[in-house]
């Protein structure tokens, strides 16, 4: 049975109309996805990411297990900071991306809620004498972000007493209205976003106060219609979708997430055996596309008669005004500016590969 957002009832409210992804049933737009795209661009949008999980790390070796488990460096954390991380197999196989933020008591773990329980029974499976409990919060927190160039400008307003997080994913608890927050700095879109964390009994109220005070910067609500146009011209690549168990770690392109100092972790092995051979096979591109007509996931990417590819994502750009793709490409193919050309439909499209992001705000 699909699982349901806590603000559904309150996105209905608010004209949504619905879809299921990854077992959820989400909004696709809120009546017009190109005006949500243009608030995140120009203004500041509101996106509902009540479909990610938190787990909670607690315990005196909570530190030397997430150390030897994950793909970056938790030991350098301080409190308040953050960091982008992988959790993968034996074999260096992706099996999840996550954010993970320290405070002084815990370790919060962020990640897809539909990858949840195969963390959770992977992570259990390696927790035999470490000192460590691991408790999943799902259900007990809501997660929403807000999106744009307005949206430090909106906090400011929100929060007029507080300090705004300046780096990625540095983090602090703020008070908005009754409710408590962890207000996380983060991208979704290439603009500059914050992610609030809210208690689930504070989450209605806080997120109607956000609601109301978001009339005067003509805040948004955002469906994953645009989220998905956002991400990819952001070069964000989305587990499930443009890597899965199937991808090695360094074919992602997750370079943030991956620490090359910090010693032996689940996987490391193969990560440092790639970097010292000086490449992968095949990694996670962009191509920008000739015409009106976006590529779709599994389209073959050819070189003349030879196959050096395939597509896991692509939509239209409203900025750019071109087709754009995520895509695995043979290495000998990754250079920027190389033609390639997509078969698609029993067509062929035309294209060529190109830099991440496609787009970077100013």
């Amino acid at each position: 049975m699909s699982k349901q957002s806590p603000l559904t009832e309150f996105h209905k409210t608010n004209g949504a109309k619905f879809v299921e992804e990854d077992g959820w049933i989400l909004p696709i737009h809120f009546g017009d996805s190109l005006k949500e795209y243009q608030a995140v661009r120009s203004d500041v949008g509101l996106l509902d990411l009540c479909h990610r999980s938190l787990l909670r790390f607690t315990g005196p070796d909570r530190v030397s297990y997430l150390q030897g488990m994950v793909s970056n460096d938790v030991r350098k954390l301080a409190v308040g900071e953050g960091t982008y991380a992988a959790v993968s197999d034996v074999h260096g196989k992706i099996l999840a991306d996550t954010r993970i933020f320290c405070t002084e008591e815990f370790f919060l773990v962020d990640l897809w809620e539909s990858l949840k329980e195969k963390i959770l029974t992977h992570l259990n499976r390696y927790l035999i004498a470490d000192e460590v409990e691991i408790t999943d919060l799902t259900g007990q927190y809501g997660i929403i972000s807000l999106q744009g160039p307005k949206a430090r400008l909106f906090l400011r307003g929100l929060l007029p007493h507080d300090e705004i997080p300046l780096r990625e994913l540095e983090h602090r608890i703020s008070q908005i209205g009754e409710g408590e927050v962890r207000l996380v700095r983060s991208s979704h879109t290439g603009e500059e976003g914050y992610d609030l964390l809210i208690g689930m009994k504070d989450l209605l109220p806080v997120v109607s106060h956000i609601q109301e005070i978001g009339k005067k910067f003509c805040l948004q609500w955002v469906g994953t219609q645009a989220q998905e146009t956002l991400r990819i011209e952001a070069g964000i690549p989305r587990y499930g979708v443009d890597m899965d168990e199937d991808h090695l770690l360094l074919e992602t392109g997750l370079d943030k997430a991956v620490s090359f100092q910090k010693g032996c972790y689940l996987g490391q092995e193969v990560v440092e055996r790639i970097r010292s051979r000086g490449h992968v096979n095949k990694k996670l591109a962009g191509l920008s596309l000739e015409g009106d007509r976006p590529a779709k996931r599994g389209d073959k990417i050819r070189v003349g008669e030879k196959e050096v590819g395939e597509i896991t994502s692509s939509v239209l750009s409203a900025t750019l005004k071109r087709p754009l793709a995520l895509g695995y490409l043979h290495r000998d193919y990754l250079q920027p500016g190389t033609r390639v050309s997509i078969d698609h439909n029993g067509k062929t499209l035309s294209a060529e590969v190109s830099a991440l992001p496609f787009y970077e705000s100013s």
